[in-house]
């Protein structure tokens, strides 16, 4: 720590900022769970103060809510932008309806009594005129060298995430409220900033680091371009590691937990956020635009590919959650337990969120409390020790970073949403990896990577052994094409595993393209009748190496779309392969050279849908952990806890599938699911946990066959194990 900013925290605590814990009375009520906490609480709810909350808002109504719902962990709004309890950090604003009173304190206080874990909600992103007169150093500066005004209420400014602000002022922040109420952890808001920032700061401590100027480009290739955002991620890791070692310096339990990740789009790697977060919370918060229910379970899949083991939760907004931002909303009741469930049969531990303390439409209440009291009296089925998939969604952020650049949502996110939505459709479970972690994907049977262009040689190399050790790849468009900046090869990093070559180009549009279906051959599975279908968008330009080699499918070059009279392929069959199978040591491997996942989540073709889900059948080559048949969308789940086995199926059958919010749910069955059994695991029982009905499981062979008669918005077949 600089020695400027030590005197500064140590100028706040000669004036009585940072208390000692035994000082203070709500700093010796016990932390439940104690050390060990993070992994106690499995529903939260949080409250966000809004100004004039102070003596307008019941905090007997929330604390009763809490019991009722049976939370056992709270997030209140404490600092940061705004104080809600007597503060004595210099700038601090206080509420201006606070008065005498500590709203802040009240609740932390209520909380514990009830036996809840409390960790503090701050927002550092933006401060008052008074902050901006002291230090004007502290705020944000556009390219044009301008001091920026708050984007939603111009009296305010914008802070710089990378300088004093955040550093000296918001560490004070954090340590005195750690030190007056002893609570568990500071749960941080907009803590890493919105967008470069041209301040003096930012412009000293870059040259420092890199000996250049910020750069003023987005292109990742571009030098200065490429040392800023390694530069601005470890400027932020810089922080949460001092937030979180000055916090437990006062109190050894507590931590720092950012409110940051997600998946390729993540600003911060998620490696690292595993590696320092002992908890973290999703705040993908509901539906917005044409989103599947299923994204709040990709959240999940996501942090848990960064965190493992460690607990997770899944914040869920009561509001509608659009860009207009309609913070006091209320979300159809349904709306709002379909985001729940589906994040908690993803494994996601239930969190709802209120912005503001004085509730003018209750009618969420009921909904949340029918989740979490069915959650509660669950709770020994959803502790989850491991999930049971054999097939999973390799993301990339160094592809997204170096490769995608400003249109890392087309080139990356948009394929990994076809190959989820496929996935789902195919009720095949399924876990998402972090290309930085395949040093751990020996469970896994079938790894999808869905156009991971940016692939470094070590981590070609595991995926190599990963196959020579019997596992399996589908593989699509530039995956291994360009290095881990994202820089072009001359050929696949994974030439040898696909048994294909890189022939020069890559076509960024074809129009009016079609491929050629040659059968028999198990890629073709459902399309017996299908001579050809639509080709992708664009596609990259390869040869096969391996002899002998017949693909399933060639290209159907473009050919015009008009006028209507030249519409005729000028070619019957080019023998181009649009796809490169095969076997590679103990494994299998399928390589589409074109972006079937991208297209099909554009255009949701059922051809598409086919032979995705034919591929990863063909690369598994074993029977799934669990089977469910029936009709209907469903998205299936299988865990394995302490002396059970759950496997959860939400249902997703609804016209509001791909736009919210739901209506009605509407009831689908019945199934039947065939589990396979974990080795040595033998069943006692079964039942299912939402509906209560008996069922009485079939043995075989393969494992259990159970017959579920209806699925309302979910269901969860759960297994005791002997």
């Amino acid at each position: 720590m600089s020695s400027n900013r030590r005197q500064f925290l140590e100028t706040v605590t000669a004036a009585g900022a940072v208390a000692t814990l035994s000082e203070r009375a709500l700093a010796a009520e016990p932390t439940p769970g104690g050390k060990n906490w993070f992994d106690r609480p499995m529903r939260w709810v949080q409250l966000v103060f809004t100004e004039d909350d102070p003596g307008n808002y019941d905090p007997r109504f929330w604390l009763d809510y809490m019991k009722r719902v049976r939370a056992d962990a709270a997030c209140l709004g404490g600092g940061g932008y705004m104080a809600f309890y007597p503060t004595k950090v210099p700038l601090h604003n206080r509420s201006r309806f606070l008065g005498d009173r500590d709203v802040f304190g009240e609740m932390v206080h209520g909380c514990r009594k009830l036996g809840m874990n409390v960790i503090a909600r701050t927002d550092p992103h933006a401060v008052r005129q008074n902050v901006y007169d002291a230090h004007p150093d502290w705020i944000a500066v556009d390219a044009e060298g301008r001091k920026r005004r708050h984007w939603a209420n111009p009296e305010l400014w914008v802070t710089c995430a990378l300088g004093p602000m955040n550093f000296e002022f918001m560490t004070a922040v954090n340590n005195e409220i750690v030190g007056m109420y002893g609570i568990d952890g500071i749960f941080s808001n907009r803590w890493a900033g919105h967008g470069q920032c041209f301040c003096e700061h930012c412009r000293k401590n870059f040259r420092e680091f890199s000996g250049l100027d910020l750069p003023r480009t987005n292109d990742p290739q571009d030098p200065a371009r490429r040392a800023y955002l390694v530069w601005h991620e470890k400027r932020l890791f810089d922080c949460w590691k001092l937030w979180d070692s000055e916090i437990r310096r006062i109190k050894p339990e507590a931590c720092f937990i950012a409110n940051s990740g997600g998946g390729a789009l993540s600003a911060l790697d998620m490696k690292t956020v595993g590696d320092l977060a002992p908890i973290l919370f999703a705040d993908r918060q509901a539906r917005r635009g044409t989103m599947a229910p299923w994204a709040s379970g990709k959240n999940a899949k996501e942090y848990r590919a960064g965190l493992g083991r460690k607990p997770i939760g899944g914040i869920t907004s009561v509001g509608v959650e659009e860009a207009y931002r309609w913070k006091d909303s209320v979300q159809h009741g349904e709306e709002i337990q379909i985001w729940l469930v589906d994040g908690i049969a993803n494994g996601l531990r239930p969190w709802v969120v209120k912005f503001n303390g004085k509730p003018y439409d209750r009618r969420w209440l009921k909904p949340v409390e029918q989740v979490y009291t069915w959650h509660a009296a669950n709770e020994r089925y959803l502790r989850n020790e491991e999930n049971l998939a054999r097939v999973a969604v390799v993301f990339s952020q160094q592809t997204a970073k170096f490769y995608g650049a400003e249109q890392a949502r087309a080139k990356c996110e948009d394929h990994i949403l076809g190959w989820y939505q496929a996935l789902v459709e195919a009720r095949i479970p399924f876990e998402m990896v972090h290309d930085r972690k395949l040093d751990g994907v020996s469970k896994f049977k079938t790894l999808i990577l869905p156009n991971i262009a940016a692939l470094s040689e070590e981590q070609c190399r595991q995926l190599a052994e990963f196959v020579e050790r019997g596992g399996s790849i589908v593989a699509t468009h530039e995956t291994s094409l360009c290095d881990e900046w994202g820089k072009r090869r001359p050929d696949f990093g994974l030439a040898r595993l696909f048994a294909a070559k890189f022939d020069g180009k890559v076509e960024p549009r074809m129009q009016n393209s079609y491929i050629q279906l040659h059968h028999p051959h198990p890629l073709l599975k459902g399309l017996e009748d299908t001579p050809r279908t639509i080709n992708g968008v664009a596609r990259v330009h390869t040869r096969s190496t391996a002899a002998g080699y017949r693909p399933p499918l060639t290209l159907i070059p473009t050919y015009p779309d008009l006028p209507m009279e030249d519409v005729y392929p000028r070619s019957a069959n080019s023998g181009v392969p649009v796809v490169h199978c095969g076997t590679a040591g103990k494994g299998r491997v399928v390589y589409f050279p074109w972006d079937i996942d991208r297209t099909f989540w554009e255009v949701f073709t059922l051809d598409h849908l086919r032979l995705m889900q034919n591929a990863v059948d063909w690369a598994t080559a074993e029977p799934p952990p669990v089977s469910v048949n029936g009709r209907g969308v469903l998205d299936v789940t299988v865990w394995r806890q302490k002396n059970s086995l759950t496997v959860h199926l939400v249902n997703l059958t609804n016209p509001f599938m791909m736009k919210g919010p739901l209506r009605e749910v509407i009831p689908v069955g019945p199934f039947t699911v065939h589990i396979r059994l974990p080795q040595g695991a033998t069943p006692k029982q079964a039942k299912l946990l939402v509906s209560g009905r008996p069922v009485t499981p079939v043995a075989g062979p393969e494992g259990l066959r159970v017959e579920v008669p209806s699925v309302g918005l979910h269901e969860v077949v759960a297994v005791d194990l002997t």
